[in-house]
């Protein structure tokens, strides 16, 4: 996760240079929560998320021509995308009124019938959904610093461009029922607390788990050493079907966002 905070900051910085603060940070905000749960498959809240930081990119891009904007009962996505497509040229670069609002109305659209289109017979359309969402938010966000980047160094700027344009995957992959976590270099028992985590609140058979381990090439010695040292983290019914204790959801949570970090 530190990471990815120092990228924000940077990130933060050349976008102040442009846009006002307040906004930028909401925006940054709304997008690192909008991939770290694109990242752990939850894709209806990462859709969410991406709506919110579509809203405070307008913002920030209204504020900077010039424009007030709406208090909340006003606020209107569509609204501030049309006065922004009606603004003269002189007042603000095309990028800033058309070009972005455009990739926002987009993502807006999407998160705004997220679960709601399709019915038990057709394919699930929301991990598509939150996929391209990402990618465009990360376009946008790319858009904002090349076009802040005046007065950066060229190769710094080129640096925070490529990071955010770089494809963002799940931490985790289902295959059949069965699940895989691709935290980077993962432990046998941060696969095992992971895949427990992923499963929450239902119970998994110890069996299980160690066959997820195994599936991630972790050696069997290996694989009963980690669920013997995750005892500690895990309620057993007495017949070797596990589930999480609190404790055992916070340190899950702590590696899949350790993770999530690494893989940016």
């Amino acid at each position: 996760m530190r990471e990815l905070v120092s990228s924000e900051i940077s990130i933060e910085k050349c976008l102040a240079r442009s846009f006002d603060t307040k906004h930028v940070r909401a925006a940054l905000e709304h997008f690192r929560k909008m991939v770290e749960r694109f990242q752990v498959s939850s894709w209806e809240d990462s859709m969410g998320k991406a709506g919110k930081f579509v809203e405070a990119v307008l913002k920030a891009l209204f504020v900077h021509c010039g424009k007030t904007v709406p208090r909340s009962r006003e606020f209107s996505v569509n609204k501030l995308i049309q006065e922004l497509g009606q603004l003269n040229k002189s007042c603000c670069d095309d990028t800033v009124k058309l070009l972005i609002p455009r990739a926002c109305r987009f993502v807006y659209d999407i998160a705004s019938n997220r679960g709601g289109r399709h019915d038990s017979g057709e394919i699930d359309p929301n991990e598509m959904d939150a996929s391209v969402s990402v990618s465009v938010c990360s376009w946008i966000l790319a858009e904002m610093v090349r076009f802040s980047q005046r007065g950066l160094a060229p190769e710094a700027a080129k640096a925070l461009v490529e990071g955010l344009t770089e494809r963002k995957y799940p931490l985790f992959k289902e295959v059949d029922g069965r699940v895989y976590f691709h935290g980077k270099d993962a432990s046998a028992r941060e696969i095992a607390l992971a895949v427990l985590w992923r499963n929450y609140p239902r119970r998994i058979n110890k069996r299980e788990v160690k066959q997820a381990m195994l599936r991630h090439i972790v050696k069997e010695h290996n694989a009963d050493v980690a669920l013997g040292r995750i005892g500690r983290f895990v309620d057993d019914d007495g017949t070797g079907n596990i589930k999480l204790l609190s404790s055992g959801l916070r340190e899950a949570e702590r590696i899949i966002a350790s993770r999530s970090a690494m893989n940016n």
